[in-house]
């Protein structure tokens, strides 16, 4: 059993349909802070585990302790409404006959704890909804829904915030737009954050933990960006790979209008979408974007050019293509060539080799 002292969320579920089969069975350990994705493909089972956290699904097995203390086990089942949870669906599901100031006021009132003139403030801040909260949910935008929902899923004052694919109901704009926010909600609550996403774009830019699901089971775990840098995972995940990599901009380039990130063992430069010198970032990488050279050319228009060495080789799931697994420091990259251009270059581990990414190419 987790001592009291214990910071990490502990989950063991096992859902068994009829024919006695298990479609859920996970066993893991995560850190009570930050943003833990919980990612898969549909029907990978990422709802049902939310469900099962909170209280709404009772599994055959089950087990769940936060912090140390139990919600859940062969003993215990705490219902739903009595666990310290926030839960934000895929639709805003606001109360339609009361203005977003009063669907707030709700939450507060459902608060275990006092809700404070200061958090209440701070929490319209994060959300940037001060100029919405007279406006009735049919008044609002999609995103400006989620943001209440959001907002109100806070003023519990929750000790577990889980989002059930908080994005999916909204267009590509509205996504856009709401990310910033939950950028700023993940740096100004210390609230550990389970996000459901089978979008890797949303992953790469809100995570720092992620549980990777496949038919009701976890097939990968850990650091965000050391998961993702992996060559190992299944078929279907495949067409993710690529890494995630976090650094900070170095310069400036006004005349080009792009930005240096500096990384433990590199830099890359990219085009400027207005960060400020010194503000962390990171970036996504996809694999089929980096190209590999035995030397360093420069009488070439990609501009990124990084030694690295081979760790890994693998096959993809396409018969005529591999993976290949780089190092850069403590940092990781992955190319996508064909097996004739891995022969070509006669690539082993161990080899050190320049990786070539063009600068549109990189996901912000």
């Amino acid at each position: 059993m987790p001592s009291a002292t214990d910071n990490n969320i502990h989950i063991n579920f096992k859902l068994i349909d009829k024919n006695k089969r298990a479609y859920l069975d996970v066993d893991s350990s995560i850190p009570a802070t930050g943003i833990t994705a919980i990612f898969g493909h549909s029907g990978s089972g990422k709802t049902s585990l939310l469900r099962c956290i909170a209280g709404l699904e009772k599994a055959d097995q089950g087990k769940l302790f936060i912090n140390g203390e139990c919600w859940q086990d062969d003993s215990l089942f705490l219902a739903t409404h009595k666990r310290p949870i926030g839960y934000v669906f895929q639709e805003a599901s606001l109360f339609p006959h009361l203005s977003a100031q009063k669907n707030l006021a709700y939450a507060t009132k459902r608060a275990d704890n006092f809700v404070s003139p200061e958090f209440y403030n701070r929490v319209i801040e994060v959300m940037g909804v001060e100029d919405i909260l007279t406006r009735y949910p049919n008044q609002l935008s999609g995103g400006e829904r989620q943001r209440i929902a959001i907002a109100r899923a806070l003023l519990i004052q929750p000790r577990l915030l889980l989002m059930d694919e908080p994005l999916a109901a909204l267009d590509h704009e509205r996504k856009q737009e709401i990310l910033p926010y939950l950028e700023r909600l993940h740096e100004s609550f210390d609230i550990p954050i389970l996000y459901v996403s089978h979008s890797m774009d949303e992953v790469a830019r809100l995570a720092d933990h992620i549980l990777v699901l496949d038919q009701g089971k976890i097939i990968a775990e850990g650091e965000l960006t050391e998961v993702f840098s992996r060559i190992d995972l299944p078929q279907r995940l495949e067409q993710e790979s690529g890494v995630i990599l976090h650094g900070k901009v170095k310069e400036k380039d006004e005349q080009w209008q792009l930005m240096r990130i500096a990384f433990a063992q590199g830099e890359i430069w990219l085009p400027d979408s207005g960060e400020i010198l010194e503000q962390e970032v990171r970036i996504r990488i996809l694999a089929k974007d980096v190209s590999l050279a035995l030397n360093n050319h420069d009488d070439m228009s990609i501009v990124n050019r990084i030694e690295v060495k081979v760790a890994e080789i693998k096959s993809d799931a396409d018969n005529a293509m591999a993976l290949i697994r780089l190092t850069m420091g403590k940092d990781y990259l992955v190319a996508k060539l064909t097996k004739k251009s891995t022969h070509h270059l006669q690539l082993k581990v161990g080899m050190s080799i320049w990786a070539q990414i063009k600068s549109v190419a990189i996901v912000r």
